[in-house]
């Protein structure tokens, strides 16, 4: 029997709460679309690697290649525990055969692309988060995007055709 395709996903991105806020970001009908087609595997960084759920605000700081993950009332500096836990989950999701992943845009974990990266003068820079940056790292070739992209039919459908070419390959 054949083996499904297995796709990483931003674990609020199907309905869990696991949000700063004890909140979710449900997307249902990336959920459904992506759901009928791939075994979803749901990752939660901040919840991996130990923090709750409600928990305190955290940002990334510092430089946008390599940002600290700082919380952002106390100021406690979490980026250490966080890099240890995204280095051992992309290896396991490695073993486990991911074929692609879709991440939550703007997350100081998850996001793909322009994550703010705050610096001390003020301003505003963009990175990517540390779960995304690690992920990408360890399997460049990886089919990824992130879900707010995907409400685009073409661009869902170019993603899908990405996984399951991966997937073959």
């Amino acid at each position: 029997m054949d083996q499904p395709i297995k796709v990483g996903i931003s674990a609020c991105l199907v309905g869990e709460k696991v949000r700063y806020d004890g909140a979710d970001k449900f997307d249902r009908s990336l959920a459904e679309a992506l759901g009928a087609l791939f075994l979803l595997v749901p990752v939660c960084p901040e919840v991996g690697c130990g923090f709750s759920v409600p928990r305190e605000a955290m940002r990334l700081e510092g430089d946008p290649d390599h940002p600290r993950l700082v919380t952002v009332e106390t100021r406690v500096d979490l980026t250490g525990r966080m890099l240890g836990y995204c280095r051992e989950k992309a290896a396991q999701l490695e073993r486990e055969g991911i074929c692609g992943f879709v991440f939550k845009k703007n997350s100081p974990s998850s996001g793909l692309h322009r994550v703010p990266v705050y610096q001390e003068d003020g301003t505003i820079k963009e990175g990517r988060g540390l779960f995304a940056a690690a992920l990408v790292r360890r399997l460049p070739a990886l089919p990824v995007e992130e879900g707010e992209s995907l409400g685009e039919p073409a661009a869902r459908e170019r993603f899908l055709e990405r996984v399951r070419s991966y997937a073959c390959g």
